[in-house]
């Protein structure tokens, strides 16, 4: 069977991506009125900082002008969970941030608490590799599980 065959029509890598970024909406909504997490959760949540309706201050895109973390555990404000984006309020070096994040370029999103992730590949036009940056103070460690329990990565490599 040639290559020509498998070439599918139906843009399917996309529609478990965006199917999956609807889990973390879902997940956000359940704790919206919250001011911190029940129990031991704590999520990281990882985004493209420059990507199309993300909305953070001009400090924050020039400390992390590619990929930033932000921590919902103890200390956020004004959670809001839309349809395509959510905004949360932050605290970054002490001066009060609101940050509007469309779930489009979120590319992790994780509670170690109970061993869960998800990993997502936000799409690069130039296929540029991302600037290296320093560490955020909300900045974390790799924490995606090596045995993979209760992880979900898309990886839906480009066909050549």
């Amino acid at each position: 069977m040639s290559d020509d065959v498998r070439d599918s029509l139906i843009p399917y890598d996309e529609i478990v991506q965006d199917a999956l970024r609807a889990v973390v909406g879902r997940v956000l909504s359940q704790i919206v009125g919250y001011d911190s997490l029940p129990g031991e959760h704590h999520f990281y949540i990882t985004f493209k900082t420059q990507a199309v309706g993300v909305d953070i201050p001009a400090h924050l895109i020039a400390k992390f002008p590619d990929e930033m973390t932000i921590v919902l555990q103890n200390r956020f404000w004004d959670l809001k969970v839309e349809q395509d984006h959510f905004s949360v309020g932050l605290s970054f070096n002490q001066t009060p941030s609101i940050l509007t994040i469309p779930y489009a370029s979120i590319t992790a999103f994780v509670d170690p608490s109970v061993d869960f992730g998800l990993q997502f590949q936000v799409s690069d036009d130039d296929d540029t590799q991302p600037e290296p940056h320093d560490e955020a103070d909300n900045d974390r460690p790799e924490v995606i599980s090596e045995d993979g329990s209760n992880v979900v990565t898309v990886d839906f490599g480009k066909k050549r």
